[in-house]
């Protein structure tokens, strides 16, 4: 265990910086559940498939079709927050009076079937996605060096997490959104036709984790396993940040990915499990979470 005073300031920068590229995964693919489950009550296990799918059409966009990341970027999502459409009309639809479990359960076997169907195809090992070359290279500030793709993921996470956290609570379709989840019978009394609204809610929770999965291809190997790995983490950082908390996720996750860095320097053995450490305090003083409205 390494004294946090005596850790150098390029090695400190380093990991702060590889917290914030981790954190800005888990704010958009948190903020992607909180809206799933805070807008339709739905514990989306199959967000991590969808994360992984978005990679997956990244990188196969480019092998099979010569269509370049900025493209992917746009298309990919679209793509997702489609395939999340005809899971919700098709499957999800029929869960929303029943119990949080089979809800649960159903897409935590989407995941596991989406999973087993891309291991079939491509095998376990991973596939390289190249840095687009507008982002090639990087900052040297002297103390560090920045490569630019990282700082661009860092900045396009934050504009859509903030974007959509605007677009929720300060705007009249956020305020439909809102009414359509306290009390659908009243909403829809008003001509507001709210199952369209769940729909497309479901489907731009899908397109968040499908904006997630083409930012990460280019970082680490796209692979099917990815979305597996980095689900659980991302369900205590909505358990800490509040479920259905749409700022919880945000700066739970970012914050969380910074304290997950400093402690992989200062105490690498406890680095994949102080997050979850952090989600048993958060609970025991505040079971509903750090930004979560209690009951």
């Amino acid at each position: 265990m390494t004294s946090f005073f005596d850790i150098p300031i390029q090695a400190l920068m380093g990991q702060l910086m590889l917290g914030l590229v981790n954190g800005s995964f888990y704010a958009i693919l948190s903020l992607g559940l909180a809206v799933i489950f805070g807008m339709l009550n739905i514990i989306n296990f199959a967000h991590g498939a969808l994360y992984m799918m978005g990679a997956f059409l990244a990188w196969m966009a480019l092998d099979y079709l010569g269509i370049g990341y900025w493209p992917a970027l746009i298309l990919v999502p679209l793509a997702i927050g489609v395939f999340g459409v005809l899971i919700e009309r098709t499957m999800l639809r029929w869960l929303y009076k029943l119990d949080h479990l089979y809800g649960l359960l159903l897409t935590f076997g989407l995941a596991l079937v989406i999973e087993g169907l891309f291991i079939n195809a491509y095998g376990v090992s991973g596939q390289p996605y190249q840095i687009p070359a507008e982002l090639a290279g990087g900052f040297n500030l002297g103390f560090m060096f920045l490569p630019y793709y990282r700082g661009w993921v860092i900045f396009a996470s934050l504009l859509v997490c903030f974007a959509t956290w605007y677009g929720i609570e300060k705007t009249r379709l956020g305020a439909y959104l809102r009414a359509a989840t306290e009390n659908p019978k009243l909403t829809q009394a008003f001509g507001i036709n709210v199952p369209i609204m769940v729909m497309l809610t479901y489907g731009f929770g899908a397109a968040l984790a499908g904006f997630a999965g083409v930012l990460a291809a280019p970082v680490i190997q796209v692979s099917p396993l990815m979305g597996s790995h980095l689900i659980i983490t991302v369900f205590a950082v909505v358990v800490i940040g509040g479920m259905g908390s749409i700022m919880g996720s945000i700066v739970t996750g970012l914050g969380l990915g910074v304290v997950e860095g400093i402690t992989n320097l200062v105490y690498p053995a406890a680095s994949n499990t102080v997050v979850f450490v952090i989600m048993a305090i958060v609970l025991m003083m505040r079971p509903a979470g750090l930004f979560g409205k209690e009951q």
